[in-house]
């Protein structure tokens, strides 16, 4: 009778461990709200904002993958208000970055930091957020639900050659739904640097090397750091030299320079202790494809 009762018990335990990782989100987001340069006392609606906000992005599924609690992908979302223009109409920028953990550590590497200056949206205190891949319903769900994707397809580029792909497409089909809409960002003649260029970037097959620059990067590089530092130098260098043909098809490509303020400092510290051949061949490449920044590449020299 024990043993029976155990054994259900046990069961039981697994179905549930079993159904909490099935329904497991993708993210562990941080979302926040800042409405510091917003003058006045009603601040609700801003709480409330954020809370719909970290429920949308981390309750939602988002793919059809089974993500246990533990590989959540790591981001921050920081939106911050610039200016109220009405009760339900508000102006702002958001804060993107991801993270991606580095295999056998704890260390987190920063794999997309970027600031969205066209952040304008409408909101009432407590509203649902409403939001179809298939319908533009608002501009406050769409950038979100944009973001998103992309942060998926550049976490998913980062483990498996293209593995963002389906990621980006629905991100692409976002920005298609958005073409005859007020607001700023979705389309091509606006900018060179906004969300339409960066998912165009993203998925044209001439710049492809970044994307698989970022395979490299991570799953041949960084991960493989904690066994053999040299080899996963290695596949660092194979990235730089695949993100210096991009350049070189495009210089000053939008993706590029996401990708390199991103890694920057990362990348000096890796080779900070890389042989001197290697520093003075890595140094002359990072100044090529990114000369606004030339001389910070000028600290890998620093030790030997």
């Amino acid at each position: 009778m024990k043993t029976a009762f155990m054994y259900k018990y046990a069961l039981v335990l697994l179905l549930s461990s079993l159904s909490l990782i099935l329904r497991a989100q993708e993210f562990n987001c941080q979302v926040q709200v800042s409405s510091a340069q917003i003058e006045g006392t009603e601040k609700k609606v801003y709480q409330t904002l954020q809370q719909a906000l970290y429920e949308f992005v981390n309750n939602r599924k988002w793919t059809n993958l089974a993500y246990r609690p533990e590989e959540r992908i790591e981001c921050t979302i920081l939106v911050t208000i610039n200016e109220r223009v009405s009760s339900d109409m508000f102006k702002g920028k958001l804060n993107l970055v991801l993270q991606r953990p580095v295999y056998k550590t704890s260390y987190n590497s920063t794999v997309f930091n970027y600031v969205d200056k066209d952040f304008d949206f409408n909101y009432l205190e407590s509203q649902n957020l409403e939001y179809s891949p298939d319908v533009f319903t608002s501009n406050l769900t769409s950038v979100i639900a944009f973001y998103i994707n992309i942060f998926l397809g550049i976490d998913g580029d980062t483990f498996t050659k293209n593995g963002g792909t389906p990621y980006y497409e629905k991100a692409q089909a976002i920005v298609n739904t958005a073409q005859n809409v007020a607001e700023k960002g979705w389309k091509a003649f606006e900018s060179q640097k906004n969300r339409y260029w960066l998912v165009e970037n993203l998925q044209n097959s001439s710049y492809s090397g970044i994307r698989e620059g970022l395979y490299n990067y991570h799953r041949l590089g960084l991960d493989v750091m904690t066994e053999n530092i040299e080899l996963g130098r290695s596949g660092v260098s194979d990235c730089i030299e695949l993100f210096q043909k991009a350049n070189r098809v495009r210089p000053g490509l939008f993706l590029l320079q996401l990708m390199l303020d991103a890694k920057r400092d990362e990348i000096i510290n890796i080779f900070s202790q890389a042989s001197p051949q290697d520093k003075v061949k890595v140094i002359a490449v990072l100044k090529e494809i990114d000369p606004a920044n030339g001389t910070k590449y000028q600290k890998i020299m620093g030790s030997n």
